[in-house]
């Protein structure tokens, strides 16, 4: 296996992964919109046609309904939290592979690379459970045509009078049920990937920028063929009414596997297959080149 980068800089990481995360949310974004109204939309009535046929049936009703900013509805939320959301991410992925070192020059196996990832999962879950929360909101009520918040900050303040800080992490645990495996798979793919595209005799730190975009989107692909069923779950239970699903994700999924089949666990697997490999391939190469450039300037830091 291929030598890792030591030592770990949170300085470092707080700033090459916010970079990465910015990157990730602006490239793929529009996808994400387009995955989280195929999720959400109500069931159709009998006899009458499903509000949106598939992907690219949502991606032209958004387009000419809304115009390009449709697309980007809910953005700020995320891109508000990407920067500490993505420091912590890939610092807990360095500190997880740390924790497991008996020597600073220790290699990781791909199970702790794994088990590393998950830690960041747990890290990041933190912030990301409510920005999801208000991100999901306001990209359906975008879709129903209804204005109950006018952004980010005022849906947070509504959330939070009508049902305290609970109201604003609703949907933590299925959180934590997506972003702990998948997290562990996106680590510990990039990490393979990169060492089997290092040609012989180079270093890790050398790939050129085709290969850390092919390493970086193929482990978004394989991130979110973990995710999507509790990502399922997750945007239906923070979106629905409040005493709509008592007993959490378990009614979620006893619902939709009774109204609509197992396959209804697999809603927007297209848009997020087709935003998975871009959005991700400009994280990691925002990532890397931050580093770089943060190695550049501060060595020492």
């Amino acid at each position: 296996m291929a030598e890792q980068p030591q030592p770990i800089s949170p300085v470092k990481n707080f700033f090459a992964g916010g970079f990465g995360g910015v990157c990730l949310v602006f490239v793929g974004h529009p996808l994400d919109t387009i995955k989280v109204r195929l999720q959400t939309q109500p069931k159709p009535q009998p006899g009458q046609p499903p509000l949106y046929s598939g992907t690219f049936d949502c991606f032209r009703k958004t387009l000419v309904g809304e115009g390009v900013r449709g697309l980007y509805k809910g953005m700020a939320a995320p891109i508000v939290g990407v920067t500490p959301m993505f420091a912590v991410c890939f610092f807990g992925f360095g500190l997880g592979k740390k924790l497991q070192q008996r020597k600073p020059d220790d290699v990781l196996t791909y199970p702790q690379l794994f088990a590393a990832g998950m830690l960041s999962g747990v890290f990041t879950t933190v912030i990301m459970a409510p920005g999801e929360r208000i991100k999901c909101l306001l990209q359906i009520q975008a879709a129903t045509g209804e204005t109950k918040y006018n952004g980010p900050l005022d849906c947070a303040k509504q959330l939070y009078r009508e049902a305290g800080i609970r109201g604003v992490y609703k949907g933590t645990v299925l959180t934590l049920m997506r972003d702990v495996p998948a997290s562990g798979m996106y680590f510990m793919t990039y990490e393979w990937l990169k060492n089997i595209l290092t040609p012989k005799g180079k270093s890790v730190s050398d790939l050129s920028v085709p290969r850390i975009l092919f390493a970086g989107g193929l482990a978004g692909i394989f991130n979110w063929a973990v995710a999507i069923p509790p990502d399922v779950l997750k945007s239906r239970f923070q979106t629905a009414p409040p005493g709509k699903y008592p007993n959490g994700f378990r009614d979620v999924l006893r619902e939709l596997i009774r109204e609509e089949g197992v396959a209804s666990l697999y809603k927007g697997f297209t848009a997020v297959m087709i935003r998975a490999f871009p959005a991700n391939a400009a994280c990691f190469l925002g990532f890397e080149v931050a580093m770089k450039f943060l190695n550049w300037i501060a060595p020492g830091l």
